[in-house]
């Protein structure tokens, strides 16, 4: 069993920046970060392996969106730039214990899950 805690969402200029965080309290072999708008579905917005050498995004976070993770501390990152009004939306992390190639299948049906934190950009 794994507990996610998302942090680092708040409110934002568009242009701005803001930085995500997700604490876990035990190591896994993919992790991911999801986001869902008022009245749309859940989305992925990029994942990253245990080792960092797999990363993938979504159209609309690549080049303004940055996934890392701290294996020392068990923390997942999300580096967001020139925000958008459009990115306004509540902010997931997920987690699997399986590698991220078989999780690639289908994404949204990563183990565990963190209550997530509120994005808003205003324009």
């Amino acid at each position: 069993q794994v507990t996610l805690v998302e942090s680092g969402g708040g409110s934002v200029q568009a242009g701005g920046s803001l930085t995500l965080s997700c604490a876990a309290s035990g190591r896994t072999n993919c992790m991911a970060w999801f986001r869902q708008a008022p009245g749309k579905e859940r989305e992925g917005v990029a994942i990253i392996s245990m080792g960092s050498t797999y990363t993938g995004y979504s159209y609309f976070a690549k080049g303004r969106f940055t996934i890392s993770k701290d294996n020392a501390k068990n923390t997942l990152y999300l580096q967001m730039n020139s925000l958008k009004p459009e990115d306004t939306a509540m902010y997931y992390c997920a987690a699997d214990y399986r590698v991220c190639t078989v999780v690639a299948r289908n994404y949204y049906g990563m183990d565990y899950w963190g209550k997530g934190t509120l994005v808003t950009i205003s324009s």
